[in-house]
């Protein structure tokens, strides 16, 4: 039998039970693909992350890979924010990622900054997406590699969304975002993610790569406030730092313990 280290992480989360809860799961060396997929589902969350150590990068201190019950991703910004909760030692840790490059996460006040790329979209119809996701958005975006954007007027149009997730499904892992000008914070968001196995996802860091670049622009400034607005819910900070977007937020410990194979 094999006994594994477990811990799960409640991330962009200033309390527990709230943010997006991660699996985070170091390891000595990877396993094979499947075994990581099968844990990944058993823990049933919307990312299990993997970590190995890197001795021989000297750009990076663990190599990171995360996978959702169904699938895996290319990136996640949450289950990385939980990874440097987990292991990081000093003030900075850094993530070497198969699709992203490397990932950093530094403390910050009370909690952490994760520096993602900060991704553009282009404007483009999506009536077939917009037609699973519901209500009328004002203009919807796109960037390849599944990733589309609804802007919606208002944050009680955010909130009212009841997408119809059998239908948005049989579109693939495509990621819905959808957002407004906020009311408490500057902006609000919900996504959702059903063709990747997550119906809607908690607070998602990855999304915010392009909400940040987006509300930058339309909102004439490098920084600012969000909200996740799903059940759970999760307050995040967005700033634009050149081709970056910093993501700040805290995290909770809330599980510790071993994973048996």
């Amino acid at each position: 039998m094999t006994s594994l280290p477990f811990t799960q992480v409640d991330a962009f989360a200033d309390a527990p039970f709230t943010g997006n809860p991660a699996a985070v799961m170091p390891l000595d060396t990877w396993l094979d693909d499947a075994t990581l997929q099968a844990i990944a589902a058993e823990n049933n969350l919307s990312e299990t992350a993997f970590t190995v150590p890197t001795l021989d990068d000297p750009e990076a201190d663990y190599a990171l890979r995360w996978f959702t019950p169904a699938v895996e991703v290319k990136l996640c910004g949450h289950a990385t924010l939980a990874s440097g909760h987990v292991l990081m030692q000093g003030d900075t840790i850094r993530f070497r990622t198969r699709h992203a490059g490397v990932l950093t996460v530094t403390r910050e006040g009370e909690g952490y900054a994760l520096s993602l790329p900060a991704w553009g979209m282009e404007p483009r119809p999506l009536p077939h997406l917009a037609e699973g996701l519901g209500g009328a958005p004002v203009e919807s975006f796109w960037r390849e590699g599944g990733y589309s954007l609804f802007l919606f007027p208002e944050e009680a149009a955010v909130r009212a969304l009841t997408p119809d997730f059998a239908a948005l499904k049989r579109h693939g892992d495509v990621m819905l975002i959808a957002t407004a000008p906020g009311t408490e914070t500057d902006i609000v968001s919900r996504v959702f993610v059903p063709g990747g196995g997550v119906d809607e996802d908690p607070v998602t860091g990855s999304a915010h790569c392009l909400l940040t670049a987006f509300w930058a622009d339309q909102l004439g400034r490098e920084d600012f406030s969000a909200y996740q607005a799903s059940a759970r819910g999760g307050y995040l900070g967005c700033r634009i730092d050149g081709d970056r977007a910093v993501l700040t937020g805290q995290c909770r410990t809330v599980i510790e313990g071993r994973f048996l194979l």
